[in-house]
């Protein structure tokens, strides 16, 4: 073959994207990343974030609601260092990402130029250690980045990084064939028969049901399991997806992330059985005991480090769905025990005042049946456990890293991955600060997210958190003068402002129904805050 028409690297590249179905790219441009844009393919799509923390959680939306991994490129190692905040969430979110940036040119390495690190991600940085990273040889990049693909999708997932020399685009690549990875993980059959084994023995059975129920596709398998047991069910602390419909009358309500609350939520059950959630995810310390003596726990989960770090219990490892149709083959048919879930509460009143629970529980009817929520409201959790039904698998996502910012840019990308359906971005204003430059990459592409602000103007969590712990007053809780729409204005959003109950619902379903990308910023009412 001759030379001119070898195929180059970034050639190579271009149809390995194709062949993951990774056409779309998120981004902020820069000099090192050039030669990757060359001759820019037409079925391909440039999704640009005004800053990286931005651009990864734009793409860890669009990944977790497409359910494969997305395709990121950063700008050397600033680049890498800015997006770092939103990388560590994905990493708890187990969001599959191919993260890769421009390197200097090889020639250069010896003399550490410009923009060049000895390790893109910053090697001294304790949040590298999230990052599983493949490296490439010259010729080899479009290899590397297939590894980072499928290491990228093995359960429990997380981002990859790759750092790519600029001079490696136009390098003639090596052969690489195109593989494919089948990753679902059959768990251990002893495990499964000792499960099945104390469901059909329990009394009380309860299941705790997390995110990653929802992430694979194992929604209706924990229904299915929960009905045959007349089971009631929980969702687990902090949780970043819903993986049971919190309209079904077993439904029990969120796990507190503080242990003894917790275990008292889980003592009238003899056996616990969760799905697909760590155990269990506390917030702050309060002591007491895990779980009551006498009361037997097992975990189902896909990822070994869930199972390993368990305070309590037996863990079988392996894919979700496999394992909950294992277990409901081993219970056959039977009558289930009669149990019955929470008592749902009243919705509040206007008379009562515009707070965080009225929102809700508007947002809540203003709602269609087929819009997606995206949440990062903390002060306000409480309130959206109570009050917001989420009823449907593929939902309902959130951050998991209690870090600020995630929330108001994936909601674009999880509106990028689902086209013309609604999206509510329920986010505090302290929230949505961290990210808020995302508001133009949502009305660049016209997409019909609401971002629903519950503008308190301050950090009323951290507040209420400085009462709990005898520090009131603490410095830097307050956020007076921000204006958020004229911020969504600047950025290309409608925005509209709620300073009245009676305005809030009319105001929050002309929004939603425009299929626009709009701001409500809605100004809560001072109240106490129920955090949990």
């Amino acid at each position: 073959m001759a030379e001119t028409s070898r195929v180059s690297v970034r050639e190579a590249t271009v149809e390995l994207l194709r062949a993951f179905d990774m056409t779309t790219v998120f981004g902020n441009p820069g000099s090192t990343e050039l030669k990757f844009f060359r001759a820019w393919p037409q079925d391909f799509r440039y999704v640009v974030g005004l800053q990286e923390s931005c651009v990864v959680a734009v793409a860890d939306g669009y990944a977790q609601a497409r359910g494969t991994a997305a395709f990121v490129n950063l700008h050397s190692a600033a680049g890498v260092g800015h997006g770092l905040g939103s990388v560590f969430t994905a990493f708890r979110n187990h969001t599959p990402l191919v993260i890769t940036a421009g390197q200097q040119t090889r020639a250069m390495f010896p003399t550490d130029p410009y923009l060049y690190a000895s390790d893109a991600a910053g090697s001294r940085n304790p949040t590298c250690e999230v990052e599983r990273r493949a490296r490439t040889g010259c010729g080899r990049t479009s290899a590397a980045i297939q590894r980072a693909y499928h290491v990228a999708m093995q359960r429990p997932r997380g981002p990859v990084f790759v750092s790519i020399p600029e001079d490696d685009w136009d390098a003639h690549a090596e052969p690489t064939p195109i593989r494919r990875v089948i990753a679902d993980v059959e768990p251990a059959a002893t495990g499964l028969d000792e499960i099945a084994e104390a469901l059909l023995g329990a009394s009380a059975p309860a299941l705790v049901v997390g995110a990653s129920a929802d992430q694979d596709g194992a929604w209706d398998h924990a229904l299915a399991l929960a009905k045959r047991l007349g089971a009631v069910v929980w969702t687990s602390p902090m949780v970043a997806r819903v993986g049971f419909p919190e309209d079904h009358r077993l439904y029990a309500g969120h796990l507190p992330p503080l242990r003894q609350p917790l275990a008292d939520k889980l003592a009238p059950h003899d056996v616990v059985v969760v799905i697909g959630a760590p155990v269990f995810t506390y917030h702050v310390h309060t002591g007491g005991e895990f779980m009551k003596p006498g009361t037997r726990l097992y975990l189902l989960t896909d990822d070994p480090q869930e199972a390993a770090r368990a305070a309590i219990g037996t863990a079988v490892i392996g894919s979700l769905r496999p394992a909950l149709q294992g277990i409901l083959q081993r219970l056959g048919h039977g009558e289930p025990k009669a149990q019955s879930g929470r008592v749902l509460l009243p919705a509040p009143s206007p008379v009562d005042g515009l707070d965080g629970n009225l929102v809700l529980a508007t947002l809540n009817r203003a709602l269609p049946d087929d819009a997606l929520i995206v949440e990062e409201a903390p002060t306000h959790r409480g309130a959206l456990w109570d009050h917001l039904r989420v009823r449907s698998p593929g939902r309902f996502f959130a951050g998991s890293s209690g870090g600020l910012g995630w929330a108001v840019a994936a909601a674009p990308g999880v509106a990028l991955a689902h086209p013309g359906r609604p999206v509510a971005s329920v986010v505090g204003d302290g929230s949505a600060l961290f990210g808020i430059q995302a508001l133009w990459t949502a009305a660049q592409w016209k997409l019909p997210v609401t971002f629903v602000i519950l503008n308190n103007r301050g950090y009323a969590a951290l507040k209420s958190f400085g009462r709990m712990l005898g520090i009131p007053g603490a410095p830097g809780h307050d956020l007076d003068g921000i204006d958020f729409c004229d911020l969504a204005r600047g950025f290309g959003c409608e925005a509209s402002r709620v300073t009245t109950a009676d305005a809030l619902e009319p105001v929050l379903r002309d929004a939603i129904a425009s299929g626009r990308t709009a701001l409500v910023d809605v100004q809560l009412d001072a109240a106490s805050i129920k955090l949990y």
